[in-house]
């Protein structure tokens, strides 16, 4: 967002919150934001390049994005939705379930189904998102027949295959930042669960769901529903299911996260230090119900907190201590984006797009299409290192300039 656009948010946003009779305090608070900040939009002194927080703003404000925001940089590359989000979306939104019931009976190979969505798992898991969309398009219609088409143990089999197909599909989606589309692949994935009566699935998805609720910024409902969930994980922990441990340990790394986006620092490592007894109860690294929870995640999750918190030396010290080689791609690259957002707040803009190289040669889709990846360089053209050729060039490659 140039200072301009800058500007005339700014106007839009006092225009906007006049017409609803609030107050720069009373706005701040249905944002969850301080009176000063809202001062500073409205004087065009301070920039929103994040699109969740141009979303609440307009929420709180009842306009759409668009109206509010229509120069904004972040939400025309919104409206430029990567192909995979488009597949997916489409995959989630067809009349499987209709086309399931009215469907005559044909035989269904309920062992196929199930490996078909662990490798939708491989794929989200290596961020492929391309590959996982053409899976899914046809892999959801065939899990929505066999869980009507089967009975007895093939069904609920089905069911854990439906849950976890529907688990991957949200997963991707939240990360690409189409909330909306991961919380209905999200709803359908626990309705699963619960037909195949698989309480640490259903555990899954309300760990995917404090995921969804991050990007939306309902940081009061990732609270509740990680909370809940961990504390329902109660016996099955004190009866040593090691299953169990690992996904309380992956909700209190949510919990952690939350916090630490609210400028809750205590409470952020307080929640760091639950998951990481729950890691050391471990001992190595897993990947239960596909958190890949463990002690070098609960170190990744540090460097997010440290980050999220502004504590960019101590992120980059934690950082050097992360050995990721035995995990995802997706995660070894999730890293790297932490660490370039790192150097990013210490105005170190080589370092910053070498590390998103590093990355990128990792998981390319996860880099091209984060939108946390695309604020970083946004960001960092606007600068006085702008015309670094190294960061235009990286620029060039993500759509950004031309």
């Amino acid at each position: 967002m140039l200072p301009n656009d800058a500007k005339a948010l700014g106007r839009r946003v006092a225009f906007y919150r006049g017409r609803r009779g609030l107050s720069q305090k009373e706005l701040g608070v249905l944002i969850d934001r301080s009176e000063s900040w809202v001062s500073q939009v409205e004087r065009g002194v301070r920039r929103i390049d994040r699109m969740s927080v141009l979303e609440s703003l307009a929420e709180a404000l009842g306009v759409s994005v668009a109206d509010l925001a229509p120069e904004s940089a972040v939400v025309a590359a919104a409206a430029e939705r990567p192909r995979a989000v488009t597949s997916l979306s489409l995959a989630l939104s067809s009349s499987d379930a209709l086309q399931a019931v009215l469907s005559d009976v044909v035989p269904v190979d309920v062992g196929r189904l199930g490996s078909e969505a662990a490798l939708a798992w491989e794929f989200a898991h290596g961020s492929r998102y391309e590959d996982l969309s053409n899976l899914l398009i046809t892999l959801i219609p065939e899990l929505e027949y066999a869980v009507r088409k089967t009975s007895g143990v093939d069904r609920q089999r089905a069911c854990v295959a439906k849950a976890t197909a529907y688990h991957a599909a949200a997963g991707v989606l939240a990360k690409l930042g189409e909330t909306a589309a991961a919380w209905v692949a999200v709803d359908r994935a626990i309705t699963a669960a619960e037909d195949a009566d698989d309480p640490l699935l259903m555990a899954e998805g309300a760990f995917r769901l404090a995921i969804v609720f991050q990007g939306a910024r309902r940081f009061d409902l990732v609270q509740r529903t990680a909370e809940s969930a961990a504390n329902a994980l109660g016996r099955l922990v004190d009866a040593g299911e090691l299953e169990a441990i690992a996904l309380r340990g992956a909700l209190y790394l949510q919990l952690a996260v939350t916090a630490a986006r609210t400028n809750n620092g205590d409470q952020a490592y307080a929640y760091l230090g639950r998951a990481r007894q729950a890691a050391t109860q471990l001992g190595v690294d897993r990947n239960d119900y596909h958190t890949e929870f463990g002690p070098t995640n609960v170190l990744l999750y540090e460097v997010n907190i440290a980050v999220e918190l502004g504590d960019a030396g101590h992120a980059l010290r934690v950082a050097g201590k992360a050995d990721t080689a035995g995990l995802s791609a997706e995660r070894q690259a999730r890293l790297l984006i932490e660490v370039a957002r790192a150097h990013a707040q210490r105005r170190q803009g080589q370092l910053m797009v070498s590390t998103l190289r590093q990355a990128e040669q990792i998981a390319p889709e996860q880099v091209h299409t984060h939108p946390l990846v695309r604020e970083l360089v946004e960001d960092a053209l606007r600068s006085d290192q702008g015309d670094a050729p190294e960061l235009r060039e990286l620029a060039k490659d993500l759509g950004l300039i031309t």
